[in-house]
């Protein structure tokens, strides 16, 4: 089963789980919940290929238009691990069937590693003919597409991730409050000031793709690290609705029908949910200590990093999400 981490296998893997040991407490206190639809979301199902900046061209899109007619979207952001043929979302979760509760569900493809951001330079590394400039597509090329040609808002839509997604959707919803009314995240890293994160960042996008931090965001002590770390910019989610969540890194009952039991893999998932739980607590903390009262956080007793979770967290979502795009 492919999964969105911070990490994969091999030594690198191994380095991210001994900094994840000695940084992490888990903790937990609530169950999650999941749903289903009974509709064939294919029927209203399309592929485009949207203009993008920074020399790429063009970034393929597919959608699932929302049964009733809505005007209102949700924006799916992959993990580290994003593939250049379909969304994970796609690859392993049943997200599509969201537009069958009057939701456009849209999920751009593509983004390896790139933490949905603009980036400073093309990645060194692969000799990258392109540079990242994620955060103009999703905010810019791709509303303006989709209202001209879907008639889809600009104004009131939500944007939800998970992992490296699941930071880029509070950063892009702190940055463009005229576009995303929502905000959800699961398994997030959501506090990349805190000591060790920079560096674990750096491992983990070498492993995933040999992706050059410094060409993101500079070096670490480059204030676009600042800008993009929901800890710091937590002022700009001010009044927004968010669900926020993360696992106890303890593996549940969807571990083992999902997929056999890989030892290394669910060892790795387990370490990395348990820094991710960490990391959204002193997220939590954060908010409360500014006023912040408008986010759900959701500690489910048992998760790993891994596909089955997030997707129990994505319809547990729908009902905030919907009330506050007004689908």
């Amino acid at each position: 089963m492919r999964a969105a981490s911070l990490s994969g296998p091999g030594r690198l893997r191994s380095a991210v789980l001994l900094l994840v040991a000695v940084v992490v407490v888990p903790m937990g206190i609530a169950l999650g919940t999941a749903g289903t639809a009974a509709a064939n979301p294919y029927d209203r199902f399309h592929e485009d290929w949207v203009p993008a900046p920074g020399g790429v061209g063009h970034i393929k899109v597919r959608m699932w238009l929302a049964n009733n007619g809505s005007n209102r979207a949700v924006y799916l952001l992959d993990g580290l691990r994003a593939t250049d043929d379909v969304s994970g979302w796609e690859h392993e979760t049943n997200a599509a069937w969201l537009s069958d509760h009057g939701v456009n569900v849209i999920e751009p493809v593509g983004g390896e590693s790139s933490f949905y951001s603009d980036w400073y330079f093309p990645n060194n590394f692969t000799n990258q003919p392109y540079t990242y400039t994620w955060e103009s597509f999703l905010t810019n090329n791709l509303p303006d597409h989709l209202a001209r040609n879907y008639g889809i808002s600009r104004s009131s839509n939500a944007v939800v991730g998970l992992s490296m997604g699941g930071n880029a959707a509070l950063i892009l919803a702190a940055h463009h409050r005229n576009q995303f009314t929502f905000a959800g995240t699961m398994s997030g890293y959501l506090n990349l000031s805190a000591p060790g994160m920079r560096e674990a960042i750096r491992i983990a996008m070498l492993d995933a793709g040999l992706y050059n931090s410094d060409c993101m965001w500079g070096p670490p002590w480059d204030p676009a690290w600042l800008v993009h770390d929901p800890f710091v910019q937590a002022e700009g989610l001010r009044g927004l609705p968010m669900w926020v969540s993360a696992g106890s890194g303890l593996p549940g009952p969807q571990t083992r029908p999902v997929y056999p039991i890989d030892y290394l893999d669910t060892a790795t998932g387990m370490g990395l949910e348990a820094l991710s739980l960490a990391q959204t607590r002193a997220f939590q903390v954060r908010l409360l200590t500014m006023g912040i009262d408008t986010a759900h956080f959701d500690f489910p007793p048992a998760g790993i990093h891994a596909w089955p979770y997030w997707q129990d967290q994505l319809w547990a979502m729908l009902p905030m999400m919907k009330g506050a795009i007004g689908a």
